[in-house]
């Protein structure tokens, strides 16, 4: 008897920036469909980086990844340093000679911007800012720099830029302040950018957001647990609407084993858009929509949660 191969059996997917939340589940559920997965960050079990959560680390991430079915590889990665991310490409290629899905969800900026929530250009630390810029920005350029000259050599290869609202949103609303406002909206143009260039050879990008996402730094920072998730609802209704990063990590897998994934080339999606056309859910069995929620209570005060799970 034979087994039934997964979809991304064979295929070699990196994720940049997989040490925890979105990018731990997008390499975990990306290995569930069979693919090789490089998992990459900064923190690993024997150093720190500055999110300073030594609970999280690539190590753990791969382990994860092999778990779940594929092969995780970790490979330790300041994505800030164009020595290194080449390194890691060079050896993708020396290991397995090609790259079929590049995942740039480099960040690692949480404790700046609760530092710099609300504040004017004037009150934030500029050295804060930058830094921002920096993790949010240059990690993803950098890395598509290095690692896209591998991904093309095979038609068809994915690039996904992971980011925190859509197109649609952030065009029209200031987040939080400038310096997040533009390391969130800087992925949604890279995508549409590097689709033009991927296009010519076969490739896709796309930005994808998840919607109010718990990850292991947000139920901290609200005091809650995943089992116990829904107490925070206490303090921020609107809480109600969260996902896990299993959601998203669902939608990049569900997208990477699409063969016409090319439809979606330069678009911004979100984890609801795709769950609703791919018909997978959160780990709990739900399909929240967060986006969709925020949007429409901007116009009606009354819309509720529950419509949107």
């Amino acid at each position: 008897m034979t087994t039934e191969k997964k979809p991304l059996h064979g295929r070699i997917c990196l994720v940049a920036g997989a040490t925890r939340g979105a990018g731990r589940a997008i390499a975990v559920q990306l290995g569930a469909v069979g693919a090789t997965v490089y998992v990459t960050g900064r923190t690993t079990r024997e150093k720190l980086s500055e999110v300073g959560r030594a609970t999280e680390t690539i190590e753990e991430t791969a382990e994860l990844v092999t778990a779940a079915g594929g092969e995780g590889i970790a490979v330790p990665t300041d994505h800030l340093e164009v020595d290194q991310v080449k390194a890691l490409v060079d050896r993708i290629d020396r290991e397995q000679g090609r790259l079929d899905v590049l995942v740039n969800d480099v960040w690692g900026g949480e404790h700046l911007v609760i530092a710099g929530f609300g504040k004017k250009i004037w009150e934030v630390e500029f050295a804060d800012g930058l830094r921002m810029l920096e993790l949010g920005v240059k990690t993803h350029l950098v890395t598509s720099a290095a690692a896209v000259p591998l991904l093309i050599r095979n038609p068809g290869g994915l690039v996904v830029e992971v980011t925190d609202g859509t197109a649609e949103y952030n065009g029209t609303r200031y987040r939080e302040n400038i310096y997040y406002d533009l390391a969130k909206n800087a992925p949604i143009r890279m995508a549409f950018a590097l689709s033009h260039d991927l296009k010519q050879v076969g490739g896709t990008a796309v930005s994808i957001t998840p919607g109010w996402l718990r990850s292991e730094q947000m139920l901290d920072h609200f005091g809650v647990t995943e089992e116990n998730w829904r107490d925070a609802t206490e303090k921020v209704p609107d809480f109600a609407v969260a996902e896990s990063p299993v959601y998203v990590g669902r939608a990049v897998a569900a997208l990477a084993a699409d063969p016409d994934r090319a439809r979606w080339n330069g678009q911004s999606l979100s984890s609801g858009q795709l769950a609703k056309e791919y018909g997978f859910t959160d780990a709990d069995g739900s399909r929240p929509d967060g986006w969709g929620f925020i949007i429409a209570k901007e116009t009606d005060e009354n819309a509720s949660a529950d419509d949107y799970r």
